[in-house]
Parts: structure tokens; sequence; C-alpha cells
């Protein structure tokens, strides 16, 4: 059995990321209160794995992640896009004439904006994650609170779902990485399926820097699906570009690092992993 941290409590998206990525294994859960706790956990056993979103089709990249990533040391073996789907829920007994507040995580709410709108009477509360604020209410008898989470949290926490799927952009999805320790790394990514790779590193002041750099991977027909730059604490306008490539031919993908390199500062592979599967 796989013990694997997450940021959030059960019922949270990263939990559900976690039990679809694993899909055919039995897990053991680590909630974290936040994403530094969950590499923490990491360092602490090097038979830990981690589940840690990146970015949002909607939020965008979760930045500060990036350089979590970079600092633990920690490896990219896999991914997993997921569906986010919003459901507002209350306690059984309570329906829309007893509510006077919602909770729910900042950008969850961000993303609820026209639903809540249309919901005028309902004050808006943040909270640190989106189930837990479905656990608080049930846990605690909030009454007149409502929360805005999964609908897979409503049924782990006995919750009454209002509606469901009142998120404003239905094309919404979240990229969950799952990292582990380097040396574990091997046994646990499936070799021949690799076909992406997430690096990073930083540049010389020098005219065309950048463009060199992507001159090269298109030469080796590599597919950059991927690019954020992040600026280098202390070091006045430089930066870290993190890249994800695509490629088909794993030889031609390391020719093409091998020839990029020298062109780099400080470049690091963060990981080799398949593409992964998008889910409802």
């Amino acid at each position: 059995m796989k013990k694997v941290a997450i940021q959030g409590v059960l019922g949270s998206y990263h939990d559900i990321a976690a039990h679809k990525y694993f899909k055919d294994e039995t897990i053991e859960l680590i909630c974290c209160n936040t994403f530094e706790e969950v590499f923490a956990e990491m360092k602490q056993d090097d038979s830990v794995l981690g589940v840690v979103a990146i970015e949002n089709t909607i939020a965008g990249s979760l930045l500060h992640n990036y350089e979590l990533l970079r600092d633990s040391g920690a490896t990219i073996i896999g991914e997993h896009k997921l569906r986010i789907s919003h459901s507002i829920m209350c306690l059984p007994g309570e329906d829309w004439g007893t509510l006077t507040e919602v909770n729910s995580h900042p950008v969850a709410l961000a993303q609820c904006r026209d639903f809540l709108q249309h919901h005028p009477q309902l004050k808006v509360v943040e909270t640190e994650d989106t189930a837990a604020s479905a656990r608080d209410i049930k846990e605690k008898g909030l009454k007149g609170h409502a929360a805005i989470c999964s609908k897979y949290a409503a049924e782990l926490y006995g919750m009454k779902i209002l509606q469901e799927g009142i998120e404003t952009n239905k094309h919404n999805f979240t990229r969950f990485l799952v990292v582990c320790d380097p040396w574990i790394a091997d046994d646990l990514r499936e070799r021949p399926k690799l076909n992406k790779s997430s690096i990073v590193f930083s540049l010389p002041h020098n005219e065309g820097s950048l463009s060199q750099v992507l001159s090269i991977f298109s030469f080796y027909k590599i597919n950059l699906t991927k690019i954020q730059s992040l600026p280098i604490i202390g070091r006045e306008w430089e930066y870290m570009f993190y890249v994800d490539v695509m490629f088909t031919d794993y030889l031609r993908y390391k020719q093409a690092i091998d020839a990029v390199t020298p062109l780099t500062k400080a470049l690091k592979i963060l990981g080799e992993y398949a593409e992964g599967e998008s889910t409802l």
C-alpha cells in the first residue's frame, strides 16, 4: 500500500485526484494543511509520495508550487488532469430559505462567481479548503452555512447537495503532479510510456538566449506544451524558466537536453513521465 501526502482533507480535489491516479491500488492518505507540509512529509519518509496541484485552466499556475518542487529535490513521476465541478451543500435539515453564508476556498469561490451573484443574500466567507468547509459545517452544526466543494465531499460528510455544477466555466480542469523521492522514481514510473518531461533552467543576459533554446527544441522536434517564468529572488530581472515538453523519441529528447544544456544555467530535469489522463 502506498502512502500519499496531499494538501487538504478527505473529500478534497487532491483526494479525488490521488484516487483517480492510483485507481487500481490501495493508498493511505496523509492529509496536510499546506503544500509545504506535503514536501516535509516526503522528506521525513522517503517512501511517501505527493500529489500536488500545479495549474488550473482558469486560475493559471500555482507559482509557489513550482518553487517548492524545485527546492525539494523531488521527482515528477506522473500527472493527472481532473475536471473540477463544484456543488453547493448544507446541513440535511436546511434549505435555500435558511442559508445566510457560504464558505469555501477563495479559488473555488472565484470559479463560482456568476452563481454567487444570483444569490446576493449569501455572505461569502473564504476558508482554507473546500472539503474542510463542508466537514466543519457538519461537525460543528453550523446552521445557515453552506459550503462549495465536490459532491464527493457531500457524500463523505453527510451534507445535502442543493445544486451541482455551479462553476461558471465548465471547461475547468486542474493538473496535478505525482512526485516522489528520486531514489524510488524508477520503480514507480512506467518507462515505456514516458513521453513528457518538466525541466527548469535560467539563462544568461545575452541577446536571443531564450530563442536559441527554443530553436534547438524545435530542431529536435520536441513540442513545448508550457513555459512559465519566475523571478529569481535577489537577482533583479533574472528568471527561472519552467518548461514542459512532449516527445515521441526518448533518445531524441535526451539529445535535445544535451544540446541546450551549454546554453543555460543550472538546468535541472524535474521529472520524466507519461502524459496524464483527463477525468471527470
